[in-house]
């Protein structure tokens, strides 16, 4: 072959058909090779983008169901409650102010104790209870003033013993000032009954005045203070 006919040869091939399919079929496959790169650089990195929120999204759902488990059974837990509070007041709460003195008698006969004073006051009226406070003064030997305390703390009816103090001992008798409370019903509290913050300002004067007469103090401590309306002097 000549060198004058290797032009001519290199023209023709290039003007041949099938020499342009070819050289279209390799850019075409170029194409899809760049083409195909870039769609699996995409996917992955949506993939990776799809797992990070996915796994966002489980863990606010974790943390959501954490919060709102203690709402779970909310309404039958407050039905209960309900329930609780009524047994308690129907069971613990006196049924009247006579029912009061009344357990306070049975008490003290029990524990073989002496009634000297007792004098009973209301707190401030409240929504659903109204508190009443006891203030008494009991004699007895020891023993016999632990099973009194014992048995207002362990009582059916609900007491709560807000102070003691010894007042005076004498060979194996013991006197004690005793302030306890218990609950009634607004509706169950009878008219007359001094308010607790009056007689609390009424302590706090007498024991500035050191000259109040003690003979006075004494009748008072020997009488047993009803509200207006009810039989007065009553002792145990």
């Amino acid at each position: 072959m000549s060198a004058a006919t290797a032009p001519s040869i290199w023209r023709e091939r290039l003007a041949s058909p099938l020499t342009w399919h070819f050289a279209g079929c390799g850019v075409l496959l170029v194409l899809a090779a760049v083409l195909g790169s870039r769609f699996a650089m995409d996917w992955t990195a949506t993939s990776g983008r799809s797992t990070d929120a996915l796994a966002s999204k489980q863990a606010e759902l974790k943390l959501l169901e954490m919060q709102t488990a203690p709402m779970r059974g909310l309404d039958k837990r407050v039905a209960k409650t309900k329930d609780e509070i009524k047994d308690f007041y129907a069971k613990r709460i006196p049924a009247s102010y006579s029912a009061i003195e009344t357990r306070i008698d049975e008490l003290q006969v029990g524990s073989s104790v002496r009634l000297s004073r007792l004098q009973y006051t209301q707190g401030k009226p409240g929504g659903d209870l109204t508190e009443i406070t006891m203030d008494a003064g009991i004699t007895g030997d020891y023993p016999q003033i632990m099973r009194f305390v014992n048995a207002l703390e362990r009582d059916k009816t609900f007491f709560v013993i807000r102070a003691m103090e010894l007042t005076s001992q004498q060979g194996g008798q013991v006197s004690l000032r005793l302030r306890l409370s218990t609950w009634l019903r607004p509706a169950d509290v009878p008219k007359g009954l001094p308010s607790t913050e009056s007689l609390d300002n009424q302590s706090n004067d007498q024991a500035d005045d050191p000259s109040e007469n003690s003979a006075e103090n004494q009748a008072q401590d020997k009488r047993v203070q009803q509200p207006a309306g009810r039989k007065a002097g009553r002792q145990p």
